[in-house]
């Protein structure tokens, strides 16, 4: 049976140099006392291993501000600006995996694998220095397996044999750490006597777990996460959701990106029979609550709480990002910085910034069956973003499908890109004054 254990006492079991697997989406699922604890030894030239490091101050963004961390693979460092400026300082150094290799590659490390190919971010700049294969005609990139010498997990309720289940979204990636960090410390909210917990609801066997540490979460753990936030989008946004939502087709499961296509979901209405998912570990995200918190609610992709519709289901992240690499997603609405006349998109990154979120970007555009690119037609600037070639850091290659602006709709038609809707109001002549690229006009 594991060890049961203060946060301070599983802190001083980790030495200098440690590499640590850190459960948590955004600051839900994390485990923060844990975290915390850590944040008051006298250690340093760790290597982190999670989807971010928290949020300023907060989490392992605690660690980061005391220079603790030396090393950091994640997918979505940009959530804490002070990651970002530590790694442009070179106080850290930083590998950036797309969030559902993350996943996979922290399963593959579980299970005992070397590695697999995968054709997320083949042809980005993700892909350089990676060996490259080609598998029923794409290209497809290595990518190593993943493991730790101490893996920190958030779960919701342990038994004192070390049997845990978790709540929500909060599983993300704590039950895939939990197979492949060789010591397993679980923080949890309860722990109660063998027999309690319902064997159906066990998630991690306890045989995996080393250390108990049990910790209440408050909201003022949860960071950006501990309240609902007003989804915000002036009238234009709001006209490219509409049009966005009327592409979607009833019995579809859509999976929607942050900005522009999170808006939509608070336009849908039972009578549209459209289920959502998100990345993090979902299927059956409803609107978001009028108050509450991660505390009371599941979070979605943009860390905000939202409810759960009837027939709602979780799941860990390795499993969500299955779902969409093996096509089972019918949709993806994506926000969008440029896309070319060849359908490739770019929409993580600026030329010029530094590389450090690409989020499940990469994933999606390159698995769910369809792509519709929700975007501003120009940027701030008034540049186009409908472009002959991007310019800047490749998504995906050849991926789009729909393209929804303010101004137009195009589609990908026999490999050309093609007008085929005007906005209301909208002429010809000011939809080609601002795109760059060559299309054909069905009028």
């Amino acid at each position: 049976m594991p060890t049961h254990l203060t946060p301070t006492q599983a802190a001083e079991l980790i030495p200098h140099g440690a590499t640590l697997m850190v459960g948590g989406f955004g600051q839900t699922g994390t485990p923060v006392h844990l975290l915390h604890a850590l944040a008051e030894r006298p250690l340093n030239g760790l290597t982190i291993i999670a989807n971010n490091i928290g949020e300023p101050g907060l989490g392992g963004g605690r660690l980061l501000r005391n220079g603790q961390i030396r090393h950091a693979i994640g997918s979505f460092f940009t959530s804490n600006p002070e990651a970002v400026a530590a790694a442009q300082a070179g106080h850290i150094t930083v590998e950036l995996l797309p969030q559902g290799s993350l996943a996979e590659a922290i399963r593959a490390g579980g299970a005992g694998l070397g590695g697999f190919y995968t054709p997320t971010a083949a042809g980005t700049p993700l892909a350089e220095g990676r060996e490259v294969r080609q598998i029923d005609g794409r290209d497809h990139l290595y990518i190593p397996a993943l493991r730790a010498d101490f893996a920190l997990v958030r779960a919701w309720r342990a038994d004192t044999a070390g049997n845990l289940v978790y709540r929500r979204t909060e599983r993300n990636f704590n039950p895939l750490m939990a197979t492949a960090g060789r010591v397993v410390i679980a923080e949890v909210e309860e722990i109660v006597p063998v027999g309690t917990l319902d064997p159906d609801q066990i998630v991690t066997p306890g045989h995996l777990v080393d250390y108990l540490v049990q910790a209440t979460l408050t909201t003022a753990e949860l960071g950006s996460s501990a309240a609902v936030a007003t989804a915000e989008g002036d009238d234009l946004r709001w006209r490219i959701a509409r049009r966005a939502l009327a592409e979607l087709q009833q019995g579809q499961l859509v999976n929607l990106g942050v900005g522009i296509p999170t808006l939509i979901a608070d336009l849908i209405t039972p009578s549209h029979q459209l289920t959502l998912h998100t990345e993090n570990g979902m299927i059956g995200v409803g609107p978001a609550p009028t108050t509450g918190g991660a505390l009371d609610y599941p979070v979605n992709a943009g860390k905000q709480p939202v409810t759960a519709l009837p027939g709602a289901s979780y799941f860990d992240s390795a499993f969500s990002f299955a779902l969409i690499r093996g096509g089972h997603v019918d949709a993806a609405v994506m926000g969008g910085l440029q896309v070319d006349e060849a359908g490739n998109l770019a929409n993580w990154a600026a030329p010029g910034k530094p590389l450090l979120g690409v989020g499940g970007a990469m994933d999606l555009a390159s698995g769910a069956r369809q792509l519709i690119i929700t975007m501003t037609h120009t940027d701030s600037h008034g540049r186009p973003k409908i472009v002959p070639q991007v310019t800047f850091p490749l998504t995906a290659i050849g991926a789009v499908d729909v393209i929804i602006t303010e101004l137009a709709v195009f589609r990908f038609v026999g490999g050309r890109l093609t007008l085929t809707e005007l906005m209301p109001g909208v002429t010809l002549d000011e939809v080609r004054a601002k795109t760059t690229a060559e299309f054909e006009w069905q009028g």
